[in-house]
């Protein structure tokens, strides 16, 4: 009997790798989107393809300054190339969720920007699933001068995000992330999930690479979930605590991020250090990505089918390595035996 071939989840590449970590002084060049979608179209793993690609909405990929220009291109663009638009992230990083009212105001009007534009590409049909992706945009050394209060003003700017997201019909992604202050740690992560308390409208992006760096406690210590010095060739305690950090934010999660770390931070150009994301058969690799993936996309009572799609991150890989078809075509090697395992019909 032939095998039920899974759509679902939709398969997708991220585009921001071609932006984020590059094009300071010195180091690798910024990646024309056009490129980045020449990339994702030209893999094939037998007859698999990328269904889409997850969008930066900042220059040189989308100036939001410019939209009502660059929205009729880039619908076409799209549907040229037979992908699909999911998730977009919002481009905060001129304002704040802490800090003065002017960084807030600034940090706001970038999620409504982001969000009508979200809610044009839905309307125009290239945009069927998919959310609208944030971050704190300060540091965990600022956020720690006044932890309980910049919690509380984060949470505050999170829930006027949630505000304007519900104008457009949107759902906003907070990105779990070490570098981020106030979500630098599960806990904290949590912490602020539910003191927003919006559940219906904000909610979790797991990316697998920044949250194996929630399990080792980098940036905070104190939320660690494995040893010190951790031996990862104990599985049996590496599982349990994947599984208590997931079973605490997967009830949370909207977005989903597959990717490989290889245990270590990593940052480039004006990004600051994070989880290294890895190239999906990198030796050095600390997930079994199939499996790991499979504690975000199911739990005790089988798969959650919270949202219709997966994207790969690979943040801060050299142009080298990202111009190679090899690069792709492992990535959605990997993202196929994901759908294989976890997907439906």
């Amino acid at each position: 009997m032939a095998k039920t071939k899974k759509v679902f989840p939709k398969l997708h590449n991220a585009t921001w790798p071609g932006v984020v970590g590059k094009g300071a002084p010195g180091g690798d060049a910024c990646i024309e989107l056009d490129t980045m979608l020449d990339l994702t179209c030209a893999a094939e793993v037998d007859g698999n393809r990328f269904d889409g690609f997850d969008l930066f909405l900042a220059a040189p990929h989308f100036d939001l300054s410019q939209a009502e220009t660059l929205l009729d291109p880039l619908v076409e663009k799209t549907l040229a190339r037979k992908l699909e638009i999911g998730s977009v992230v919002a481009p905060i990083w001129s304002g704040s969720a802490m800090g003065s009212q002017e960084k807030r105001t600034i940090f706001l009007e970038a999620v409504r920007s982001a969000c009508a534009v979200a809610q044009k590409l839905r309307e125009k049909g290239v945009r069927p699933n998919g959310c609208v992706r944030i971050d704190s945009s300060c540091s965990v050394e600022d956020w720690s001068k006044d932890p309980e209060g910049n919690q509380k003003q984060i949470a505050e700017t999170f829930s006027k995000a949630c505000d304007i997201a519900m104008e457009y019909d949107e759902m906003l992604a907070a990105e779990g992330e070490i570098c981020w202050g106030g979500m630098h740690s599960w806990k904290r992560m949590l912490q602020l999930l539910e003191m927003v308390d919006r559940p219906q409208t904000l909610g979790f992006q797991a990316d697998m690479s920044h949250t194996l760096l929630y399990l080792l406690g980098y940036n905070a210590p104190e939320d660690r979930l494995v040893p010190e010095d951790f031996d990862f060739s104990d599985t049996a305690t590496f599982d349990a605590a994947y599984r208590r950090m997931t079973n605490k934010l997967r009830p949370w999660t909207i977005d989903l991020h597959i990717a490989q770390n290889d245990g270590s931070v990593y940052g480039s150009g004006s990004h600051d250090k994070t989880g290294r994301h890895c190239l999906a058969k990198d030796p050095n690799g600390k997930l079994d990505i199939v499996k790991y993936a499979g504690f975000w996309l199911s739990d005790e009572d089988g798969l959650c089918k919270r949202f219709n799609h997966i994207c790969w991150d690979g943040c801060m890989f050299p142009n080298e390595v990202m111009m190679k078809p090899q690069t792709w075509n492992d990535i959605l090697e990997a993202m196929v035996a994901v759908r294989d395992k976890y997907g439906w019909k």
